[in-house]
């Protein structure tokens, strides 16, 4: 660390010499008297762990981020009321204390509703037993609880002089969350209900400012915000406030049963520029790094355990390229325009059907903005006495009014082609298990096996009964046939989701499950039934908590009928069992019994290893792969569960739950308006068969896995995979701009830099070792699948090779002067793939 960087880490804690002032005006946020344009994006912390938040905030400062945007997990921290947690990816101070470290800002989303795919929207579930609680309206007992735990929060982070009133790097918080998405369902206790947040919130004297997203009456002084895939067209509420992007969504969440969510880097740099061209001055992006979710955190319901959210950083904490790249050169295009955008409004004239003019301009000082929003043809404009060429759905930043630094378009970053290399689980040899697999079980009883049950008539609801401390619930019934002779008949099951398995007489006889957008079961299974007594036992279970929606803490879970035999005495007969005497049982024994540490429990190793059977514990043993890149589980060959390493939950597993094949494309044309449902990706195929495991779970050798197996599976089909970078691609046409830092340089002989395809490895130990394809003409294709087109300089490997092999990055100049010209008259680009080692 230089000199320069240690003074400015210690300015950060000392705020007798280092202290902010943070408001705002009309344009932008005021940090120390002087207007900003900032550029933020979101990590939440405990999506990844203290190991990686130095790394991933520091690839955020090099992409050109100004602020990282947390939310508070409420949930998190007071699993108990009164009894809090803060320690390991919990801690919420040493996570703002890394950022500031870096030397950037920090947003902090109080909330204390999230939302964010997180279980149960953030509230902890004994804020739902609370006596005559109504969450998120103007309801006392929910304002009491709200305060005390927001006052928490904020008193923390005062004790820890965090705020940059006092010297730290907190520049923002927010109250509520996109509730005007849904406060017409509360009427008028829900405009009461966030007056009242407004004021409680200015009242614990942060000394920074405050906003709310989504809440178009956010009342003075709180800066009402923007969330959404477009917000150029947002106007805040007040004359007085800037126009701030708390969301540019980067894509979309995955799902359980859902296609991987895709949005290009073209489309959403457009947003970006689109939005500081008409007069924003602070934009998030959300997600920047999704991260995972562990543990039993997703909400949904349905929400899969990746949060990758096709993010700038992806799930593992590796860099995405374009995106990552394109991005952080639009950032370096804004902040060379900040002096206009700050100073000056911005003038908004057109220049033909679906093409705009932005001007920001003061004195000597002009930035401009040129926008196609035409989704389909490229155009050509006059602009200031000078033709600019605009692709479909772009926009060209002038810094100065006249020379194009970016276009939105026009990717001058490489691309990078990842891959997972699979290993076989390399089984710890010290380990005592003589099972000839390695793998040693444990069977979770079917139906009650604990002393700690409930009996009561009629069908309850889930939620109310586990208060979530497990996603299963058993109901269990015995019934008596005395008069049948025993016969095949339909088990009739109605449920409020997620998922359940029906078991008869201790064999599984089927089983179903919801889905996100219809989460409710209505269930009929062929079943056989004895003459005399048979015992019923219904396995319900949750997959994530709703998390949004007006009162969506209301909805439930489970069970709640009918359950109806029907078929009886040949098919003359039903039997309706929902008001009979149900005995219930929250959780698994195994889940008491705390198998998932590995440590407990008389594991089996000795009979004949049970394979694609429901309702098995499995443990094995096992060796780490070797190396620093990031480590995952592949699934494949199991069912449906949860999995622990080392006692550390990696989240739920489902590689069973294909994506459907609507709204799939292999191809993406990020032309046109994105939406979630546009550009998904792996239909037909699992939503997720890899699972991460951070570096900090493992050790060298020695490491436990423990699954929980719910459906059926075959754990010896388990595999390790570490994500290695394969290739590393660019592709510049003669068309582009020159590369950012050079963008208005002169060449020696005096003329304009031109453009210049430029490769780097990604990693500080590697060189370009080989070159698998180079083409100057008119090359077809994108990474990994390039091709020659009609025409190819024959200068074009032997000049690349010469330029790249052995360096870790080159830069070739896109031109005729470099390759001559191989067809004349036409345009041209130079592509490249190459590899690192």
């Amino acid at each position: 660390m230089r000199a320069t960087e240690i003074v400015l880490v210690l300015l950060w804690f000392l705020p007798t010499m280092f202290c902010t002032n943070v408001d705002y005006d009309h344009r932008a946020l005021v940090i120390d008297g002087k207007r900003r344009v900032l550029i933020s994006g979101s990590i939440h912390y405990p999506r990844s762990t203290p190991q990686m938040w130095p790394d991933l905030i520091q690839k955020s400062k090099d992409g050109g981020l100004d602020v990282i945007e947390t939310y508070v997990f409420w949930n998190l921290h007071e699993p108990v009321k009164g009894q809090y947690d803060f320690d390991g990816r919990k801690d919420l101070v040493k996570f703002v204390k890394a950022v500031a470290e870096a030397g950037l800002y920090v947003h902090l989303r109080i909330g204390p509703y999230v939302c964010s795919e997180w279980n149960y929207g953030g509230f902890p579930l004994w804020l739902h037993f609370i006596p005559g609680i109504k969450f998120r309206t103007d309801n006392e007992p929910f304002k009491v609880e709200m305060k005390r735990f927001t006052t928490k929060i904020v008193d923390l982070m005062k004790q820890e002089k965090l705020y940059a009133s006092q010297g730290g790097p907190i520049i923002l918080s927010q109250i509520e969350n996109e509730y005007g998405d849904i406060d017409s369902a509360y009427g008028s206790a829900g405009k009461s209900y966030i007056n009242w947040a407004a004021k409680m919130a200015t009242s614990l004297d942060t000394g920074v400012p405050w906003v709310m997203c989504q809440q178009a009456d956010a009342p003075d002084p709180i800066i009402n915000t923007c969330n959404g895939f477009y917000c150029d067209q947002f106007t805040p509420n007040s004359k007085t406030k800037p126009k701030l992007w708390t969301e540019n969504w980067s894509a979309w969440y995955l799902l359980f049963g859902g296609g991987f969510p895709h949005r290009p880097v073209e489309d959403l740099a457009f947003a970006v520029a689109r939005f500081f061209q008409r007069g924003g001055t602070f934009q998030n992006y959300y997600m920047y790094h999704g991260g995972t979710n562990f543990d039993r955190s997703t909400g949904g319901p349905f929400i899969a355990t990746s949060y990758d959210f096709d993010a700038p950083i992806d799930e593992y904490g590796v860099i995405r390229q374009p995106k990552w790249g394109h991005l952080k050169d639009v950032h370096k295009a804004i902040k060379l325009c900040e002096e206009a955008l700050i100073a000056a409004e911005p003038k908004i004239t057109y220049l033909g059907p679906n093409l705009e003019a932005a001007v920001y301009k003061t004195g000597s000082v002009c930035a401009a903005f040129l926008a196609n929003v035409d989704a389909k043809s490229d155009k050509t404009v006059n602009f200031s006495g000078n033709s600019y060429h605009l692709p479909a759905w772009s926009v060209s930043i002038l810094p100065d009014c006249k020379n194009v630094v970016l276009n939105t378009a026009k990717i001058n970053s490489a691309s990078t082609i990842s891959n997972f290399v699979t290993e076989s689980l390399k089984e710890d040899i010290s380990s005592s298990e003589t099972s000839r697999s390695k793998w040693s079980w444990i069977n979770e009883p079917v139906g009650i096996s604990k002393d700690d049950i409930l009996s009561k008539t009629g069908l309850l609801e889930q939620i109310n009964i586990t208060a979530d401390r497990s996603d299963y619930l058993w109901y269990s019934l015995s019934v008596d046939l005395k008069d049948d002779p025993g016969s095949q008949t339909v088990l009739h099951i109605e449920s409020l989701g997620h998922a359940l398995h029906a078991f008869i007489n201790g064999k599984l006889a089927g089983s179903q499950t919801g889905n996100k957008e219809k989460p409710k079961l209505n269930e009929d299974i062929p079943i056989t039934v004895l003459s005399g007594k048979n015992k019923i036992d219904l396995l319900s279970l949750t997959v994530g908590l709703q998390n949004y929606g007006a009162f969506f803490d209301t909805w439930g879970a489970g069970i709640t009928g009918p359950v109806i035999l029907k078929g009886l005495k040949n098919g003359n007969k039903t039997l309706d069992l929902s008001s009979r005497k149900w005995t219930y049982q929250v959780g698994l024994k195994g889940e008491d019994l705390g198998l998932s540490s590995g440590s407990s429990g008389a594991w089996n190793s000795k009979t004949t290893f049970p394979k694609k059977q429901p309702l098995i514990w499995y443990k094995t043993n096992f060796d780490a792969p070797s190396g620093s890149n990031p480590v995952v589980i592949d699934f494949t060959g199991m069912g449906k569960g949860e999995a622990w390493v080392n006692g550390q939950s990696i989240g739920r597993y489902w590689p069973t739950y294909v994506a459907s094949n609507v709204d799939c494309t292999d191809s993406c044309n990020y032309r046109g308006p994105f939406t979630q449902t546009k550009c998904h990706m792996n239909c037909g195929k699992p939503s997720q068969t890899l699972y991460h495991v951070p570096q900090s779970f493992l050790k060298p050798n020695g490491n436990t896995l423990v699954l929980f197996e719910e459906s059926g599976g075959d754990p010896t089909q388990i595999s390790f995979a570490t994500k290695q970078i394969g290739s590393v691609c660019a592709h510049v046409s003669d068309s582009h701009p020159p590369q950012i830092d050079l963008w208005n340089q002169d060449t020696e002989s005096g003329g304009k830099v031109g453009p210049a395809l430029l490769l780097n490895c990604p990693n500080h130990n590697q060189v370009i070792s080989s070159i698998k394809f180079a083409s100057y003409g008119t090359p077809l294709g994108t990474c990994g699948n390039f091709y020659r087109g009609r025409c190819s300089s024959n200068k074009t490997l032997s000049i690349v090779k010469k330029a790249c092999i052995g360096s870790r990055s080159c830069s070739i100049g896109v031109s005729t002067d470099t390759f001559g010209d191989p067809c004349k008259g036409v345009p041209k680009s130079l592509a490249v793939e190459a590899t690192c080692a």
